[in-house]
């Protein structure tokens, strides 16, 4: 079968030509040896039809993979994981929060700062050299819808109130440097270009390039929780609800599977997927 002639329909809706490339860098992301991938490949280029859609590739892709290594499915997930931390935009907060603290930050989650000209809820306030930036996140329960500019508009009026009256904040003892605006889909071109040329700081599922939100996870080993192929979706609710955003956390709140009423051999496994899935 020529690959390139079968349309598929994006989450978006949108059409495009099917590419067995991407479907290829994408396994390999996960860290899949070579003759896992392609024998992958081979059996989904196998059930390709006109119009198929990009979930039903994935979740095909993720079937076979599970099969192989149930922590690499994981790995393969983590975009579909992310969007799980919903329906609230809050534990996606929390899940920044932990990424940037692991890089070094100090950070704080739902801070109020006094502008020039109103108070302002502050998703994070983020401390490193001497520099604070604010960072406000912008989460979407659905595939397909991308940040238009409309967002980094409100959220860069926001930070000027906040700069405006920075000076006068003695709370805080160190220079504001920049604000962020972190979402887990995408951005819409005419979102980047005003938040390159208004200097507020654009992190996204894919951007900046190779230092997006999917490059940062993979580089820390910072899974959300939400990755878990054992894991139920009753379990994950339970751990976010406690505040247990990435699997890191689990390894050191174990308690929180024995509350679940989870037994030893089955705690076991999860755990033993949670630490591959961190070490690699």
């Amino acid at each position: 079968m020529n690959t390139e002639t079968i349309d598929i329909i994006k989450s978006s809706g949108e059409k495009a030509k099917f590419s067995l490339n991407k479907l290829r860098l994408s396994l390999s992301r996960t860290g899949a040896n070579n003759d896992i991938v392609e024998q992958i490949i081979g059996i989904v280029r196998d059930e390709l039809y006109q119009g198929i859609s990009t979930r039903e590739i994935y979740n095909r892709a993720f079937s076979l993979l599970k099969k192989k290594e149930s922590y690499l499915a994981s790995k393969y997930k983590l975009k579909k994981a992310i969007y799980e931390l919903g329906p609230t935009g809050y534990p996606f907060e929390r899940f920044v929060a932990a990424v940037l603290n692991y890089s070094g930050y100090q950070v704080a989650v739902g801070e109020i700062i006094h502008g020039a000209c109103v108070k302002h809820e502050i998703d994070i306030v983020a401390k490193k050299n001497g520099k604070t930036h604010i960072i406000e996140c912008k989460f979407h329960t659905e595939q397909g819808i991308n940040c238009n500019v409309k967002v980094p508009l409100y959220i860069h009026s926001r930070y000027n109130d906040v700069k405006s009256n920075w000076e006068n904040l003695t709370e805080y003892d160190s220079e504001l440097k920049e604000g962020w605006l972190v979402t887990n889909t995408r951005f819409t071109e005419d979102a980047l270009k005003y938040g390159k040329c208004a200097g507020l700081y654009l992190l996204s599922w894919d951007h900046p390039k190779k230092q997006g939100l999917k490059d940062r996870i993979d580089m820390l080993g910072l899974y959300p929780i939400t990755v878990s192929t054992l894991l139920t979706k009753r379990e994950k609710q339970f751990l976010l609800s406690r505040d247990v955003v990435i699997c890191r956390q689990l390894i050191n709140d174990v308690f929180y599977l024995d509350h679940l009423g989870v037994s030893d051999i089955r705690k076991e496994k999860i755990l033993n997927e949670i630490r591959l899935l961190c070490s690699s």
